[in-house]
């Protein structure tokens, strides 16, 4: 396809995925795009854009268009090792045993590099523009996940913007050694991260953790609450730190799945303080699905997500994210936003009406990280755009939309994904 002009008309745009005037009220208005040296140039109600003679001309015929999208919370490091670490029960406990033992076994610059660089690959395929990932970092592991990391931030920039969470417990905020870990996080422009949970010191290790993120500019991302457990209530405490400390970087909360177990006024307690925080939040949703209030021979009684209806009242920022892909957190998932936000859509009742959640996979992880320019679609913004055939919301979440198209910069991707096959050799045990 032509770098230098392209009309994509009859498509179909959700209002909040958008920011022009568009005449209507409903959520969604047909239009058409011009894209000219990669940007998007002309953006008007459908039949008011010109398509000139050739053939740059996309007629969408009512499907939608929706900007790059957003991964928020992922663990590249760990992706794809279920080959040779399967979870041996499906619980949290089996997932976190697995992980930890191939980690000690297998973890290698080349091992890592050949699964983060697939993880990438699978995510480019799908649409997604931007990616926050988790890396262990602790010794050994840190020096091998940041390399790493940096080696493919530089090797895939200007396709997928790569940021990085140093992920460590929180008790090692207790350690010396917590400074090195502000300063490796500092020094790749990363942001600083913990497991948060029930702890006796939690009160001091919260006030160390916010005070090396403040002392070093560092905002946060946490891993919050994973649990079934009425009692954690780590967030709450994190909440109260944050406020009584005046912490002014953003602070991200993952999982948070204990509230939905709790009672209501508990709950919107904890909220309340969330919110007066500043705090957002991302969920889970396929994973937590997977792992939470899993018992052998017990059928699950709750979905394992959080509070996003309660959330999204109080205008708490909410993101929807995949976590882990093919490891024993989850044994399932393929990178593709698309996905999350379906299953979203589904387990947390995302819908009646859809209204503005799929900001939640676009433009809110976006901002979140700093870069309100993505996951949107404006006059001027590079043309980084999905073209679906579906046309509704029943249309677009009823089918994978494995015939999407994917332009970066006006220009059409190969949506093929990597083959499983390629991994073989670094797992060393092929597939099951």
């Amino acid at each position: 396809m032509a770098r230098g002009s392209l009309h994509i008309v009859n498509a179909r745009v959700r209002r909040c995925l958008v920011d022009a005037a568009l005449p209507g009220d409903g959520e969604q208005v047909l239009v058409d795009l011009a894209i000219e040296d990669g940007r998007i140039a002309a953006l008007l109600p459908a039949g008011k854009v010109a398509p000139e003679s050739g053939p740059n001309i996309i007629d969408q015929d009512g499907g939608e268009v929706w900007p790059g999208l957003v991964d928020l919370h992922t663990h590249l490091d760990k992706g794809h090792i279920w080959p040779r670490a399967e979870n041996p029960d499906g619980t949290f406990a089996g997932a976190m045993a697995a992980a930890d033992a191939d980690r000690h076994a297998n973890w290698s610059e080349d091992d890592v590099h050949a699964r983060f660089s697939f993880g990438l690959r699978c995510a480019f395929a799908h649409g997604t523009v931007a990616i926050r990932t988790h890396l262990e970092s602790q010794p050994p592991h840190d020096a091998i996940c940041w390399a790493v990391f940096r080696a493919l931030q530089r090797e895939w920039s200007g396709r997928i913007h790569l940021q990085a969470v140093g992920l460590v417990p929180i008790e090692d905020f207790a350690q010396p050694s917590a400074d090195a870990l502000a300063d490796l996080v500092a020094g790749h422009g990363g942001v600083l991260g913990a497991f948060l949970y029930m702890h006796p010191d939690l009160h001091s290790l919260l006030e160390r953790m916010l005070a090396l993120a403040a002392e070093r500019g560092l905002d946060l991302d946490l891993h919050v609450d994973e649990s079934g457990d009425p009692g954690a209530m780590a967030l709450r405490h994190l909440a109260a730190a944050a406020l009584r400390q005046g912490f002014e970087g953003r602070i991200l909360c993952g999982h948070c799945c204990s509230l939905a177990v709790q009672d209501p006024a508990e709950a919107a307690r904890t909220l309340d303080m969330v919110r007066a925080a500043r705090i957002a939040v991302v969920s889970l949703p396929m994973c937590n699905l997977y792992l939470q209030d899993r018992v052998p021979g017990r059928t699950p009684r709750w979905r394992g997500v959080t509070l996003l209806h309660e959330m999204a009242a109080r205008d708490i920022p909410i993101a929807l994210a995949s976590d882990n892909c093919r490891d024993p957190f989850h044994a399932y998932g393929d990178h593709d936003m698309l996905e999350v936000f379906r299953e979203a859509v589904r387990i947390a009742h995302l819908d009646r009406p859809l209204g503005v959640w799929p900001r939640a996979v676009t433009r809110t992880p976006a901002a979140i990280m700093g870069q309100p320019e993505t996951g949107v679609i404006r006059l001027g913004a590079p043309a980084d755009l999905l073209l679906f055939r579906g046309r509704s919301d029943t249309e677009l979440l009823s089918r994978p939309q494995s015939d999407r198209i994917v332009l970066r910069a006006g220009r059409e991707i190969d949506t093929t994904a990597p083959d499983y096959r390629e991994l073989d050799g670094a797992l060393a045990g092929g597939a099951k």
